[in-house]
């Protein structure tokens, strides 16, 4: 635990919490970038997943003081309203809504309309659909990181214990308490572990409610141990213990959404490389390639326009020679 700065720059201190952040942010965006490029999406598609996942990281961490600033304030009305502290559930639901609007208002329409090469979306290979997969491990991976500043800064600390595992976790407190942070941190790294051996290995598409389902009922759980001051309570729960109730249900809500509607929207880029080289691509279980124009061109040869499928050409008409005679002969 170290919640003084390690160091100051241009009189600014810089904390081990925050080093962890930074940290957890760029393992998650250089998780991504490996998987963006180990999955061959396009150089539009991947900066679309990349760009937009920076602005919904932003505004995540903004949610994610501004919510908590609320809670502060609703548990105690006369101390001023601060921008202080962090909670994770409202940075997960300000990222994740940030994120879905600005991608679809990109793909739907900026992207198709603008005449800037750069910004253009018509060149995409890869929908959200296809980045929905892998995206949840990345933010595993980063909430991990964030979990380690946790114990660095001593908050989010557990209750006292007298077990062995105790530890001095809370800042400028000499108690034993359960490590918390520690062990959402290994659960963390673990859970980001599964998922990817899950979509590497095996092709599986349900991370996201894999992700949700087991964070959410961990979430929920893990409150019971904690003795933090987390705000003001919503229906006698924690905040963050009622906040996990929707986010399991959406979980399995999205096992039903992937399964009926967002597989059958999956373009798969890695198979649209594999056809158009003249590989084999085995389709996966729950859909099939969807093809970009410009790739089916090169696969398949246009057929002429006069052609029926499943006939040959129509042959061109030629002018049969008249063999009738005038009504005046005989």
């Amino acid at each position: 635990m170290h919640p003084e700065p390690l160091f100051k720059i241009f009189g600014q201190g810089v904390y081990a919490y925050g080093i962890c952040m930074a940290v957890g942010i760029i393992a998650c965006f250089g998780f991504l970038l490996f998987t963006l490029w180990y999955k061959k999406f396009s150089e539009t598609s991947t900066n679309a997943v990349l760009v937009i996942g920076v602005l919904g990281t932003a505004f995540g961490i903004f949610m994610a003081m501004l919510v908590q600033s609320i809670l502060n304030y609703a548990k105690d009305p006369s101390k001023p309203f601060t921008l202080s502290g962090m909670t994770f559930m409202g940075g997960l639901i300000g990222g994740v809504v940030s994120f879905l609007v600005i991608w679809n208002i990109y793909v739907y329409v900026i992207g198709p309309r603008t005449k800037i090469g750069w910004l253009t979306s018509k060149t995409m290979n890869a929908g959200l659909s296809d980045a929905l997969p892998f995206i949840p491990i990345g933010i595993a991976i980063a909430h991990a990181f964030g979990r380690l500043g946790c114990n660095f800064a001593g908050c989010c600390y557990g209750a006292p214990t007298d077990g062995t595992w105790g530890l001095a976790c809370a800042a400028y407190d000499s108690t034993l308490r359960i490590p918390t942070q520690l062990f959402e941190m290994s659960f963390l790294f673990l859970l980001a572990g599964v998922m990817a051996f899950l979509y590497f290995r095996y092709k599986f598409n349900y991370n996201f409610g894999v992700y949700a389902i087991s964070y959410g009922i961990w979430r929920f759980i893990i409150e019971f141990f904690r003795d933090d001051d987390r705000g003001a309570l919503i229906l006698g729960l924690q905040p963050s213990q009622f906040w996990s109730i929707p986010m399991v249900i959406l979980g399995i809500g999205y096992f039903f959404l992937q399964f009926y509607v967002l597989r059958k929207l999956m373009k798969h880029p890695e198979l649209q490389i594999k056809a158009v080289e003249g590989e084999g691509a085995d389709l996966p279980a729950d859909g099939a390639p969807v093809l970009a124009e410009a790739e089916v061109s090169r696969i398949v040869p246009a057929e002429p326009e006069n052609q029926v499928d499943g006939t040959a050409p129509a042959e061109p008409n030629k002018e049969e020679p008249d063999t009738t005679k005038d009504e005046g002969e005989l």
